[in-house]
């Protein structure tokens, strides 16, 4: 006997969590504990600063399927869950307000000053879903959250201390870098539903080209900010270097999804670099 052809599979867990944009959201987590691991933390803290920070990017991301429906409908994305029908818009929602609560509960129990900068991050990243991506500002938003993480997580220590200037301008620069890259496989699709943000008045050739050049930079702040008087920042020195450089060959010449997880990788290395001068 043959099996009967079967209807959608109904939405499940698997779905909303792809809908959450899984991947970049821990990424940024990996990142975070990383930054709380050498911003020497208790362990009860870094846990605490992994938690708010996820419940972040899942509101995040699940703000962004949320309002791109339409448009990813319109493009026939398969890979969104929310788009093709397989997830509900209610389970979106309501998955949405559970992390947006969840978020600030956990952004607080930080402490004050770093709840609200958090917070001011998670707004931030939802101003770029709402309209602020269609803008030449689009950049802004990434650049504003990703420094703002690095203060976040600096001002989750006790006692809470405002990280160092170099610090957070890499952060931020990497924020734009990861801009960039995210959007590249997407211009095309953003192009015919109306999204021109920064990246799509660059096109396609630019954009590895000075996204490489802004990840240089950022390394290049956090090696100087690091300073090369200690021994193990030599030794860092050289392995980032040399890893950032093979890592930024990825950026320029990859394609799909490479450029992007170039960046990522880049991104831990510096803060691997940071681990290793503590």
């Amino acid at each position: 006997m043959t099996r009967a052809a079967s209807g959608p599979r109904p939405a499940g867990m698997r779905d909303l969590v792809r809908a959450a944009h899984i991947g970049p959201a821990l990424a940024v987590v990996l990142l975070a504990t990383l930054l709380a691991v050498a911003d020497d933390l208790t362990p009860g803290r870094v846990l605490l600063v992994a938690l708010a920070v996820l419940a972040g990017q899942l509101s995040v991301g699940w703000c962004n399927d949320l309002v791109d429906e339409a448009r990813d409908r319109a493009v026939g994305r398969a890979d969104k869950p929310l788009a093709t029908g397989r997830l509900p818009r209610r389970t979106v929602l309501v998955g949405c307000v559970l992390a947006v609560v969840t978020v600030v509960v956990l952004s607080f129990a930080c402490g004050w000053w770093a709840g609200t900068v958090h917070l001011a991050c998670v707004a931030s990243a939802w101003a770029y879903n709402l309209g602020v991506k269609s803008t030449v500002w689009s950049w802004a938003p990434y650049a504003f959250s990703f420094g703002g993480l690095v203060a976040f997580v600096s001002l989750a220590g006790s006692p809470p201390q405002w990280p160092p200037w170099w610090l957070v301008a890499a952060g931020a620069l990497l924020g734009v870098a990861a801009h960039l890259l995210n959007v590249l496989p997407d211009l095309a699709d953003d192009s015919r539903t109306g999204v021109r943000g920064l990246p799509h008045r660059l096109g396609a050739r630019l954009i590895p080209r000075i996204a490489a050049v802004v990840l240089l930079l950022a390394t290049g702040l956090l090696v100087l900010g690091v300073g090369l008087g200690h021994r193990a920042s030599l030794v860092g020195l050289a392995g980032a270097c040399l890893l950032t450089l093979g890592l930024t060959l990825g950026v320029v010449l990859g394609r799909g999804r490479l450029p992007f997880v170039s960046a990522v990788l880049i991104a831990l290395t510096d803060v691997l670099l940071l681990l290793l001068a503590t």
